[in-house]
Parts: C-alpha cells; sequence; structure tokens
C-alpha cells in the first residue's frame, strides 16, 4: 500500500520527528539518504523501519518498509531534495561515565550543523566519547547530516554541567579559548578532555573554572576566530598526535 496524503497520521507522525520534543517524546530520530540508512542499519543502533518513496527501488534491509507517495515522503523529509529512502531508528542513550582515552566536551554549542561536524570529525580522529552539556541535538536532522553517520558510532553522554563534571572526575580538561597557550607548542596528557564553547559565548565560567589546561590556535591579526568546528578539528588532532609523539 501507498500513503499519498500529506494528513495521514503516519505521515504526521514521521514528519514530527523533525522536532525535538517529539524526538524526545518517542525516543527516535530520523535518518535520510541511501548512505546514512547503510550505515544505520550497519551499526549498532537498532533502526525500526524503512520509509521509501513510492519510485524507489533500491535495498531496504530487511526491514519493515513504508511506503509513500512522493508528496508524503518530501512532507517527512527535512531535506530539500530528499533521496528516495530513510530510516526511522532508535536515538542510542549511553550513560554518563568516565573516559577511557582522550574525549570531547562540548559546553553549550547551539548550531546543529557545529554539533554534528564535531561529531564526525570526533569519530575519525578517534574521540568515541562525547560530553554534551546544554548543546543543540546532536539527532535534530542538520546534526545527523552533518555527522556524514558519525552520531551512529560516537558515544554520545548528555547531561548538565554538574553530572558531566563529575562523570569526568579527575580528567584534565583543556580548554579552548583565544587567551590560551600556543596549541602546536602544547603537550597534552595521555588522557584529557578538549572543552569546546558556545560559538558566540565560549565555555561557561563553571567548565572554563575546572580547566587544568587553556590552548588556543594561533592565528592572522586580522581573523577574530574560526568556526567551531573548524576550531575543534585542529584542535583534536593536534592534541592527539602530541600524545602519540611523546
Amino acid at each position: 500500500m501507498i500513503i499519498v496524503s500529506k494528513s495521514n497520521p503516519l505521515v504526521k507522525e514521521l514528519a514530527s520527528l523533525k522536532e525535538k520534543k517529539y524526538r524526545a517524546r518517542r525516543g527516535v530520530f530520523l535518518v535520510e539518504g541511501e548512505k546514512m540508512v547503510r550505515e544505520c542499519v550497519q551499526s549498532k543502533i537498532n533502526v525500526l523501519r524503512a520509509i521509501v518513496r513510492e519510485d524507489y527501488l533500491g535495498e531496504t534491509y530487511g526491514l519493515d518498509t513504508v511506503v509513500l507517495g512522493k508528496d508524503a515522503f518530501a512532507a517527512v523529509c527535512d531535506e530539500k531534495t530528499p533521496q528516495g529512502i530513510a530510516a526511522e531508528a532508535e536515538i542510542p542513550v549511553t550513560a554518563l561515565r568516565s573516559p577511557e582515552s582522550p574525549c570531547l566536551l562540548l559546553d553549550g554549542v547551539s548550531d546543529p550543523a557545529n554539533v554534528g561536524a564535531i561529531v564526525r570529525t570526533a569519530v575519525a580522529a578517534g574521540y568515541r566519547d562525547l560530553y554534551l552539556i546544554g548543546c543543540a541535538d546532536p539527532f535534530a536532522p542538520k546534526s545527523v547530516r552533518a555527522s556524514m553517520s558519525g552520531v551512529f558510532f560516537a558515544n554520545i553522554m548528555q547531561g548538565s554541567r554538574e553530572e558531566v563534571l563529575s562523570a569526568l572526575g579527575n580528567v584534565p580538561l583543556i580548554a579552548a579559548d583565544m587567551n590560551g597557550e600556543n596549541v602546536f607548542s602544547f603537550r597534552a596528557p595521555a588522557r584529557f578532555a578538549l572543552c569546546i564553547g558556545n560559538e558566540g559565548n565560549g565555555l561557561s565560567p563553571e567548565v572554563h573554572s575546572r580547566a587544568a589546561y587553556t590552548v588556543r590556535i594561533p592565528m592572522d591579526a586580522r581573523t577574530e576566530s574560526l568556526n567551531a568546528a573548524v576550531s575543534a578539528g585542529i584542535l583534536m588532532y593536534q592534541l592527539k598526535n602530541t600524545v602519540l609523539s611523546l
């Protein structure tokens, strides 16, 4: 059966996953596109069903499948030019715990595209444990898309500042701040949490005051700052490199 009406209850339910409150209420999120769906299925995430457009001829991985007409499918998806397949998956919940290796703390990063891009780079650079305090939802459509499957493979832990800092315990915090030490001459400890703050306001006083170290990326005097995701990427690789080279 093909569901063609955008007013169909199931279509409305799936479309509501664009909003955080409905994702939180149901504990699910939407994955869009062939590559993303394939990699989500290959991860440990529980994929509930596939949602396909009526003209889609690709793989559905043996999942329960809902077939939608073109207008109904477009209403469900966040992308402007959807590829023809999406999937509904459970949001993975990782309990707060202490990290075993270098990790990342995002403190108030508010742009979902930045959150997703940072998750993508973190997974690539080997930072699997990510702690989020008051950030954009990592399972929002823009975050998932920008992560390029990173959210499927990262251990994303969320909580209040008090909860996250308690979970990190005695792990040294390295704050990213324009007044810090040049990161290219800094030597990181074997275990640390790199802290990235809000795009406009930086790190919260609570996190900044707990930092054992503060580092900066040197820049031309005419450049005020770098994008949060770009800064995080440079710092992640450089800090990891200093640990490996000791």
